[in-house]
Formats: structure tokens, sequence, C-alpha cells
């Protein structure tokens, strides 16, 4: 794993988690791949060695839980929805170099090989375990044939994780009050042999690789809590036909078992680049040193499938004899409108409707990969998409590119014979210190808005010196200024590629440049355009409001018809996929949530909060409010008195005696004549008052 600063002299490999082969994309899903495909691209105008690979997980319950209510094999089901992403991937200018799935031979064989090597090893055991049973169907019951109630949280999970709650991996026979999705009958807990990677024992290493670890901070930090609590070693085999068989090897008594989806599904990125490189030959590409040796490896994958990445992938990378990951970005969730991306509400853009619309894809991969940073939630709304593209691709990048070529051309038939200005040349190399620096910060919104704040100095240069008054008086200086326009305008062309392959394509062909902008170097961006090119054309354009209100009516009334579908099915009806959530993908269902702020305060504002552990010594409605409540609330120093919009939502006879969080340095209110000194934190519409789980003293300050 190495840590000198890209690019490096070494072969890197960029991975996305597989789309997992069981139903639509929607933008959910886009925003992994075009945020992998932006950071592969990034790298190269680096001019660093790399590859895109990817893949569809084949395997899985989903898959032959689906594939039997349709009545098809799995396999043919599966491919399918394969083939659908091969075509639909390239819409979005997601570029592969190679584009496998996890049920091809390649996969198959290195799957098994790694199993074989790891048991070997003495890193696989079998052990006894109770497993979920279907009497009536006579059968045991894997994953997504088993609902129950998740031992944790107490929350409603499928058979390996609770997909509605903590979001923590769950292993067979974990899931209490199980219940058959195969029968809808309550399932029973049997003894059966399965096989466990000792995850456990790589505890040590584990620690090691995090701290080394690149990539955003939610992929290094969730996963020192699941050490920090003990790891659990980890059953990788299912009772089901539909997967990749145990192999063979040392110890072959798991012949009747298949590999549970999570072994097969990451060997895919090892899969997909050994195909890429024999295709295109070990002296273009060796897929062994990125894998085996020096290489650089970086994974984009979801926040719901860290654990999967960052705990159990490095375990077997290691204990197989791989390389370890040099970077893994994890990215937020997707909100539509202020609320949790549901398929199963149809609140979703789908990635056939949104090209169905006609807009360029160059357009959502702007507002995906620059709305917030990898990591942070990103709400989509027709609106917010209007005012990105109208704001800062229409009015920006596109009015700088026209206005600045438009006049070089009618002026000079292209480039003025003059050199670069001191001053736009040092502002141009600023931008690419800009953007390599946000690359190895793995920061694509630092990427596209290095292009985006090049092309506002451009706009406030022409501006500023005025060039269509210059041309009588002091032509020499008109020409300099044009000639420094149009260096900018190539300039972003080339900073903007990752994000905006198509139109920077378009622009490079409109200053004359021959080839492919994909192959230029940040340093090009410096590097003089063509003396003359043709007349230029407008290459955004504007979204108008008419536009916008009809698409969001199309949004809420499919939401609304869901809805009412929803209401009208049988109640006993057991649902065991709404959400987003694969075993391998990269996206959850993340309910009606707010969208996170993109604004950080830092630590210093932090501290300023004065946050303490309060007890409720009285609670009492407040006369003439209908929400409003007094607490007279004790905080160790002295009794505050709050007034709280709990009213509706509490007990008030119940609240004293009760431990809360409060917020001591807010300025005092007045509220319905009554003083307010401090805020109660509570969380969601039903005012879920915070309080502490251990034994925190009243008036202990939370940090």
């Amino acid at each position: 794993m190495s840590t000198d600063e890209f690019p490096t002299d070494r072969p890197a490999v960029v991975t996305c988690g597989l789309p997992y082969a069981n139903g639509d994309l929607h933008i959910g899903h886009l925003r992994g791949y075009i945020g992998a495909d932006a950071f592969n691209r990034s790298l190269e105008t680096l001019g660093q060695e790399t590859a895109y690979v990817c893949g569809s997980d084949m395997h899985g319950t989903p898959v032959a839980v689906n594939a039997e209510q349709e009545g098809v094999d799995p396999a043919d089901f599966a491919l399918d929805w394969h083939r659908q992403y091969e075509e639909t991937f390239p819409k979005f200018n997601v570029d592969f170099d190679n584009y496998g799935h996890t049920h091809d031979e390649t996969n198959t064989e290195l799957t098994q090989e790694i199993v074989r090597t790891l048991d070997e090893a003495g890193h696989i055991y079998e052990k006894e375990i109770q497993v979920a049973y279907d009497p009536d169907a006579d059968q045991y019951l894997p994953d997504r044939y088993v609902v129950g109630t998740c031992p944790y949280c107490g929350e409603k999970a499928r058979g390996d994780e609770c997909d509605e709650g903590c979001q923590r991996h769950l292993e067979p026979g974990e899931v209490e009050n199980p219940e058959s999705t195969i029968t809808g009958n309550p399932a029973e807990y049997r003894q059966r042999a399965h096989k466990f990677f000792e995850v456990s024992a790589f505890t040590d290493y584990l620690t090691e690789f995090l701290d080394g670890l690149e990539g955003t901070s939610n992929a290094r930090n969730q996963p020192r809590q699941w050490i920090e609590d003990g790891l659990q070693d980890w059953c990788i085999t299912r009772d089901m036909d539909w997967g990749i068989d145990y192999p063979n090897g040392a110890d072959s008594d798991g012949d009747d078992l298949v590999l549970y989806v999570w072994v097969d599904a990451p060997i895919e990125y090892i899969a997909s680049t050994k195909q890429y490189s024999e295709r295109v030959g070990t002296d273009e590409y060796d897929w062994e040193r990125v894998w085996k040796d020096d290489g650089d490896i970086v994974h984009v994958i979801g926040r719901d499938i860290i654990q999967h990445h960052a705990i159990f992938w490095p375990a077997m990378l290691e204990g197989a004899g791989y390389n370890a990951p040099r970077g893994i970005a994890a990215t937020g969730f997707i909100t539509i409108n202020g609320k949790g991306l549901s398929t199963s509400r149809n609140r979703a853009i789908w990635a056939k409707e949104y090209l169905d619309e006609g807009f360029h894809p160059d357009l959502l991969r702007y507002y995906l990969t620059t709305t917030g940073g990898l990591q942070q939630d990103v709400d989509f709304s027709w609106e917010a998409f209007q005012e990105k593209v109208n704001g800062e691709l229409v009015g920006t990048v596109g009015n700088f590119w026209y206005r600045s070529l438009l006049f070089a051309y009618r002026n000079y038939e292209g480039t003025p014979e003059a050199d670069v200005s001191e001053e736009v040349h040092e502002r141009i190399e600023g931008a690419i210190g800009e953007t390599r620096e946000a690359v190895n910060d793995y920061d694509l919104r630092g990427v596209g808005h290095a292009a985006t704040r090049l092309a506002q100095f451009g706009n406030e240069y022409i501006q500023g010196n005025e060039p269509w008054k210059l041309t009588d008086e002091e032509p020499e200086r008109a020409a300099q200024v044009i000639r420094d326009c149009v260096q900018l305008a190539k300039a972003v062309g080339v900073l903007l590629e990752p994000i905006t392959p198509d139109k920077s394509q378009l622009l490079w062909e409109q200053i004359g440049e021959d080839g492919e902008v994909a192959d230029a170097h940040l340093e090009d961006a410096l590097e003089a355009p063509p003396r003359t090119f043709d007349e230029p054309g407008e290459l955004f354009e504007k979204i108008e409001d008419e536009r916008v209100e009809e698409l969001t009516r199309k949004l809420e009334e499919r939401v609304e018809a869901a809805a009412d579908d929803e209401d009208e099915s049988d109640e006993g009806e057991t649902e065991t996929d709404d959400t987003d959530a694969d075993e391998s993908g990269d996206m959850t269902d993340t309910g009606d949530l707010e969208p996170l702020l993109e604004d950080r305060i830092g630590f210093e504002d932090f501290q300023e909060l004065d946050i303490r552990v309060g007890r409720i010594e009285s609670a009492e409605g407040i006369e003439g409010a209908d929400d409003l409540a007094k607490l007279e609330v004790d905080i160790g120093f002295e009794t505050r008195q709050v007034v709280a919009g709990i009213k509706q939502l509490h007990d008030l006879d119940e609240l004293p005696g009760t431990n809360c969080v409060l917020l001591a340095n807010m300025e005092p209110a007045e509220l319905f004549g009554v003083e307010s000194n401090g805020m109660i934190l509570a969380a969601g519409e039903e005012a879920d008052l915070l309080t502490t789980h251990g034994d925190a003293e009243i008036g202990e300050k939370i940090k």
C-alpha cells in the first residue's frame, strides 16, 4: 500500500461497488459509478497509469428469490440485468476499462483459488451453528429467505443485515423471531455445519491497515469501532444452489454449500482487472503487479458496505497473499427532495428516466460530483439541479467559453498571436495545483470547483479588461486579453474533463485541437491552442422553470401513486426488500431523512457549545400554546427554566425524573410570555428526547 502522492510510477486500479443484478439503476447508484469514473479520469490527467474496472454481482439470495418469483433460471435473470447495465453505464460516460460479472469463469476460478489458499493456510474452520429452517418448505433459509428482529437494535432485519435499523452485518442464526419469506410461517433454528473465515486473527493487521488507509474519513473511522468491539469470525457459506461452490481442498466437507456472495463479489475486482490485462497485454497493464506487488488500489463504495471493504476484504487479501487497498472512498446517500430515496415508493430518479427526459449526462455528472463531498449525503431535486446547471455550467463555464471563443473567432479567426500574460499563466498554474491536491485528497468536489473557479476568473478577466473597447484604440492589448481568454478556456476544458468529458471534448474540438481531451494531462492546460478555429457554438443550455415544474409534478404524482398502491396491498404480505440496499451494492433507503448540511464547522466552534446532562424536575403546558411546555431542568449547578415544543408529543406527567441533554449557552428567549433559558435536544418529528446511556452525572458536559 503506497503513501506516495499520485501520480506514482506504479499502476493503479479504481473500482466501484458492484451493482447487484436485480433491478433498474437510479441516480443513487450512479453517484458511485460516476464518482469512481471521475476519480479515475482525474488520475489520468495527473499522468497516472490506471484502469477502471467493475462488474455485475450475479449471486446471492435476492437474485435467487426474484428469479424464482418470475419462474426463470437465476443465471438468465441476472445476466439480463447485467446486459442492461452494460448498455446504461456508457450513456452516462462511465468508461470502464473492463466490466465483467461474478458468474464468469475468471471470477469463479479466482474465488475458489483464494478460498482454497485461505483454507490451506488455516484461516478457515468449520463450526456448528444455528440456521433458520422452514419445516413446511423443508429447506434451510439463507439471508433474504429469512426476516426477523435485529438482536442489537430491535428493528426489522434481514437474515444477513439490519437494513432498517443499525445497519450491522448479521451472521446466520442471529436474527430473532425468524420468519420464512417462502411460506410466511415462523422458522425454527437447527444445527448446521458451516465454514468460517477467521477474521478475528487479523485484528492487529487491520488496525495497522486502517492507520495507513487513504480515502474518506468514514471508511477509516467506522471500522475502528468494530475492531474495538471485538471482531467476529465470518460465516462464508450458505445453504443454497445459486452461487460459487465451496472448493475442494484441504477440507472438502463443504461440498454441498455455496460461498456467501460477499466472498466472490469483491474478488471480481481482481478478476475484472485480470481480464483487462489479458485483453491489452501485460506490457500495457499488468494486473499481478497491481494486486500482488506494489500497485495502488482504490475502492469507491457506498457507506453501507464499509464493513465489508475495510474489514473482511483486506483480511481476505492479506490471508491469501494479495496487495491491500491504498484508499477507500465511501459515498453518502442520495435523498430526493429532502426525503430518503425509496424504490418501493417510487421516490427515485431512474437512470432511464433521466435519459428519456433528454438531459445531457454531463449535467448529472457535474451535479453529483460537486454538490457535496464524496462522503456527504446529497439531496437531489429538479429545482436544485436547475440552479446548479444554470448558475455554474451555463452562467459561468459555458458563458465564458462561448463569449471568449466567439470574440476570438470574429476578430482573429482563432487564437491571437500573443504570449499568455504572467497573471493568467500563474492563475492556470494555481488551478492545476488545486486540482492535483484535490485528487490526492479524494475530493471530486474540489476537482470540479478548481475548473469552475478558473472559468469565473475568466469571466471577471474579460469583463474587467473589455477587449471590445480595445480593438480599435489598443489592438495589441485587445489581442493579449483574448489570447489569455482562449488559454483559460482550454485550461478549463482540460481540468473539467474528468467531470464533464463530453462537453470538454466539444470545447477541445471548437478550439481546433486534434485527438481526445481525455488524453491530455494537467500540464497541457498551459500548451498554446491552435492558431485558427471555426465559429464556436454554445455548449450548455439553460433549463427553464416550466420544465422543472413539469418534472417535479411528475415525481410527486409517481410517489403518490406508489403510496396508494402500498395502502391497497394486503396487510399480511411480507416485504423483504423495501430498500435499495443489496448484498454487495452501494445504496440503502435512508427513510424520510433530511439531507446533511454541506457547510461544516470547526472543532473550535463545537467547543463553544456548552451541552450538559440534565434531569427534568417538572413539566407543564403553557396556556394558550398548543405545542409548548415549560420545563424545570436541573443541570447540577442550577435549575433552568426551558420552553420546549413537546406538549403534544409527550405525556408531561411522566417526564419528571427523566434525564435529557440541554444546550446551556443558548441565548435566552421569551415564548408566550415565558422565558426559556436553554434548549432541550430531541430527534425527529416525534421529539425523541436525547439522553445518556450510562451513569453520567447531572451537569456533566458533553464533548
